[in-house]
C-alpha cells in the first residue's frame, strides 16, 4: 500500500518547504517538494531530498544510551528507557531539590518545528526553575535591530521579489542557503531585473549575478553608509516618505555625509565608482529591493549594520512598492501564539541566571554555575564559538549532561546518557518561516523507528518521574500544534489560518499586506522608521547607525593577518547532514579557501594540508588555492563534526566568545588567522 503525506521541512533556513512524504507498506521512500504550495513549488534541496536516508541512516541513535567510558570517547552501552528515565530524573532532581538553577537547558534550532523545539521542554525547565538560556547563537542581533528600526523581524513577502527591478542580494549565498529564493531571483531576471551580489566571497551566487561587490568582512554599515551619502547629495530621495513615515532623518543625514565614496571604498575594500553606481541604481531602478541575510551580523558592529541596510528602502520609499523594501526575516508576521506554547509564566525562580548560549564554553568553566545540561535541538561542542573551551566544559566529570539526539554528534559524545529522538517524519509538528509568511504543518509519516520519542515525549516522561505533575506538561502534540493558532490577532483577523485549511492543503497564509509599510505602518514605539532608535539611546548605545570595526579585522603586519570567515559548506546546514554520507562525499573534507596571492606568500600548494591558528587554538584541513576567497581572507568551509576531521577539531576551534553591538550575538565571521603549510 502506498500513500502520500503532507509535511513541512523542520531545518534552519528561509524557505520552510511544504514536503510530500511518499510511504510505501509503512516505509518512506521518497520525500519531495510540495507542487501545491507556492513557495515550495515542488522543488527541494539537496540535502532535504535526501531525507529518507537521514531517517534510515545505519548510524542512527534508536535506543537510550549509557556512557561507559571517558566522555568524549563515545563509549556507551545499550539501556532501557526506564533505567535511562529514571536514572536521569533521580539526578536532576537532586539538583532541583536544592538549586534548579544550576540545571541548564541548552537547544536551539535543529528543528524549527514550535512543538518539538520549545513547548513541553520549555514549560518543563520554566516549571522546575532551571537557568534561562539566551538563545543568541544565529539571529540575535540582527532581530534586535531590525526591532529597533523597524519595529520587528518585518519585510517584504518574498514572492513579490520577482517584481522587481533590482535586487541586491546581500550578504547571503542564496543559491546554497535559499534555493526558492534564487529561483524567484531568477524570475526577476528573465523579466529583466539586475541582480548586485555584495558578499566578502565569491560565492555560487555571486557568479550568477551581475554584478559582485566583494566587501571587507564587517565593513557593510560603511556601505550602507556610503550609499546614504550619494542618495542624500545627489537627493534621490523620497522627501514625502521621510516626512511622514520616518524618524530621525536629519541625524542620519549629518552621520550620512561623513561616508563619502571614497572614505566608504577604503574601509569596503571597493572601488568608489562602484559605490557610487550602486547607489545611482538604487535610486533609479525601482522598484528595488535588498535580501539581506545573517552573516552580515556575525561580526562586531553586526547589528548597526542590519539597521544600516534596513534604513535604505525608507530613504527612497521602495516600501511604496510591494516589490521594493528589505527582508532579513519575515518571521514577525506570523500571528502564532507562541506565549501559551512555552508558557514562561511558569518560571518563578529569581536565582536562575541568564546564560548566553554562545559563551556557553566560559559558562561551562565558571566553578559552581552549571551543574547539569540537557541538550536538544542542537550540537554546541561542534557549533559554539571557541570550542576548545566548549569540549573543556562538557569533559567535565562533574557535569551531568543528557542529549537527545538522531546521531553520535561530537556532543553526545560527552553525554552520560544519549535519547533517541524522532526525525521529522516521525511526528507532529507546526512551522512559521522567516523566509516566507505561510505557516506549514507536519505530520508523522511513518511510526518512530525503533525506541525514539518525539523531545515531547521524553519530557512528559521526565515531568512525571521528577513529580512535576501539572497538566500542562502532559498536552499531546496535535492540541499543542493547534494552540499555536490560538493567538487573538489571528482568530480575530478576516483571513485566519485554520487547523481545518492546515490539514487540507498542509499549509496556509498569514494575513498581510502585499505592501506593509507603504503608508507606513512600522510596529516602532513612534509607527515611523526609526532611523534614530531612542530605546538604543536608554540603553547607553548610540541611536544612530554607525559602522563598527572588526574586533579583529584583517592586518598584514599582524601576529594573524588573514580574516577568517566559516560560512555553512554547500551540502551541510550548520552541522546537520554532516554525516549523511551522499552529501559528505559531495564535500570531501573540511577545506580553507585561501587567494593565490596569500597562498603564495605561506609557499602553499593547492591540496596541501594547513594549519590554521590563532591564540584561541588551531585547526587542520585541506587547502583550496581559490579567488573565491579575496586576498587577505581564508574562507573555513562548515561546520564539519570534529571527529570527521583530520585533528579531532573545526573551523569554531579558531572563534571567539565575543559578543556583537547589539542581541548579545557570537561574531563567527570575526576572527583573525595565520595559515602554515603542515609539515608532513
Amino acid at each position: 500500500m502506498t500513500t502520500t503525506l503532507l509535511g513541512a521541512c523542520p531545518h534552519d533556513c528561509p524557505d520552510t518547504c511544504s514536503l510530500l512524504t511518499t510511504v510505501q507498506d509503512g516505509v518512506a521512500i521518497k520525500v519531495q517538494g510540495n507542487p501545491h504550495h507556492p513557495l515550495t513549488d515542488g522543488v527541494l534541496c539537496t540535502k532535504v531530498s535526501r531525507y529518507t536516508e537521514r531517517t534510515y541512516h545505519p548510524d542512527r541513535v534508536l535506543h537510550p544510551m549509557k556512557r561507559v567510558g571517558p566522555k568524549g570517547s563515545g563509549q556507551f552501552q545499550r539501556v532501557s528507557w526506564e533505567e535511562a528515565l529514571s536514572d536521569i530524573a533521580a539526578r536532576l532532581k537532586a539538583i532541583a531539590d536544592t538549586s534548579p538553577e544550576r540545571i541548564l537547558p541548552y537547544s536551539y534550532a535543529g528543528t524549527m518545528g514550535m512543538v518539538q523545539g520549545e513547548s513541553i521542554a520549555m514549560r518543563f525547565f520554566n516549571l522546575l526553575g532551571a537557568a534561562k538560556l539566551d538563545r543568541t547563537i544565529c539571529s540575535s542581533a540582527g532581530g534586535e535591530a531590525l526591532t529597533q528600526t523597524l519595529g520587528g523581524k518585518l519585510g517584504m513577502k518574498v514572492q513579490f521579489f520577482a517584481q522587481s527591478k533590482l535586487i541586491l542580494i546581500w550578504g547571503s549565498n542564496v543559491i546554497t542557503s535559499s534555493v526558492h529564493f534564487w529561483r524567484i531571483a531568477q524570475e526577476a531576471k528573465r523579466q529583466g531585473a539586475k541582480l548586485v551580489c555584495i558578499d566578502p566571497r565569491r560565492t555560487e551566487t555571486a557568479d550568477k549575478c551581475d554584478v559582485h561587490l566583494a566587501i571587507k568582512p564587517g565593513t557593510d554599515a560603511a556601505l550602507a553608509l556610503g550609499l546614504m551619502h550619494e542618495l542624500i547629495t545627489h537627493d534621490w530621495l523620497d522627501h514625502d516618505y521621510i516626512n511622514n513615515y520616518t524618524l530621525g532623518f536629519d541625524a542620519l543625514r549629518e552621520r550620512a555625509l561623513r561616508w563619502t565614496p571614497e572614505r566608504t571604498a577604503e574601509v569596503c575594500g571597493l572601488k568608489a565608482e562602484d559605490i557610487r553606481q550602486l547607489a545611482h541604481d538604487y535610486a533609479h531602478i525601482q522598484p528595488a529591493a535588498i535580501r539581506l541575510n545573517y552573516g552580515v551580523q556575525r561580526s562586531h558592529g553586526g547589528g548597526n549594520a542590519v539597521r544600516a541596510v534596513a534604513c535604505l528602502p525608507a530613504l527612497t520609499g521602495a516600501w511604496r512598492h510591494r516589490a521594493g523594501g528589505v527582508v532579513l526575516s519575515a518571521s514577525g508576521h506570523a500571528l502564532h501564539n507562541g506565549a501559551a506554547l512555552q508558557r514562561h509564566d511558569l518560571h518563578t525562580n529569581a536565582r536562575a541566571p541568564l546564560i548566553n548560549m554562545s559563551t556557553i564554553g566560559d559558562a561551562l568553566n565558571t566553578p559552581g554555575l552549571v551543574e547539569a545540561v540537557v541538550v536538544y535541538n542542537s550540537n554546541p561542542v561542534a557549533v559554539a564559538p571557541e570550542s576548545a573551551k566548549v569540549v573543556k566544559g562538557f569533559a567535565r566529570e562533574d557535569l551531568f549532561t543528557v542529549v537527545l539526539e538522531h546521531f553520535m554528534t561530537d556532543t553526545a559524545d560527552h553525554a552520560d546518557y544519549v535519547l533517541p529522538a524522532t526525525t521529522q517524519l516521525e511526528h507532529w509538528d507546526i512551522h512559521n518561516s522567516y523566509g516566507h509568511t505561510d505557516m506549514v504543518l507536519n505530520r508523522p509519516a511513518i511510526s518512530p523507528m525503533g525506541e525514539a520519542k518525539t523531545n515531547t515525549h521524553i519530557f512528559r516522561e521526565l515531568s512525571t518521574r521528577m513529580g512535576l505533575h501539572s497538566p500542562l506538561l502532559q498536552e499531546d502534540d496535535e492540541s499543542l500544534c493547534r494552540l499555536a493558532l490560538q493567538h487573538p490577532r489571528n482568530l480575530q483577523s478576516a483571513a485566519p489560518v485554520t487547523w481545518d485549511a492546515l490539514l487540507k492543503d498542509g499549509f496556509a497564509h498569514w494575513p498581510m499586506d502585499d505592501a506593509p509599510f507603504a503608508q507606513g505602518g512600522f510596529a516602532t514605539p513612534s509607527g515611523r522608521c526609526e532611523f534614530v532608535s531612542e530605546r538604543l539611546v536608554a540603553q547607553g548605545l548610540d541611536g544612530l547607525p554607525d559602522y563598527l570595526p572588526n574586533y579583529e579585522p584583517a592586518n598584514p603586519q599582524a601576529s594573524y593577518p588573514l580574516a577568517m570567515i566559516s560560512p555553512p559548506a554547500r551540502n551541510f546546514l550548520n552541522s546537520s547532514f554532516v554525516n549523511v554520507k551522499s552529501l559528505r562525499d559531495m564535500e570531501g573534507e573540511p577545506l580553507l579557501e585561501i587567494h593565490p596571492e596569500d597562498a603564495a606568500a605561506r609557499q602553499v600548494k593547492d591540496g596541501a594540508m594547513v594549519r590554521v591558528f590563532n591564540d584561541r587554538g588551531s585547526h587542520v584541513c585541506k587547502a583550496q588555492i581559490s579567488t573565491r576567497a579575496q586576498a587577505g581572507m581564508v574562507v573555513g568551509l562548515g561546520i564539519w563534526w570534529r571527529k570527521l576531521s583530520r585533528d579531532g577539531t573545526n573551523v569554531n576551534q579558531l572563534t571567539s566568545q565575543r559578543l556583537t553591538d547589539m542581541g548579545r550575538a557570537p561574531v563567527f565571521y570575526d576572527c583573525a588567522v595565520q595559515v602554515e603549510t603542515l609539515a608532513a
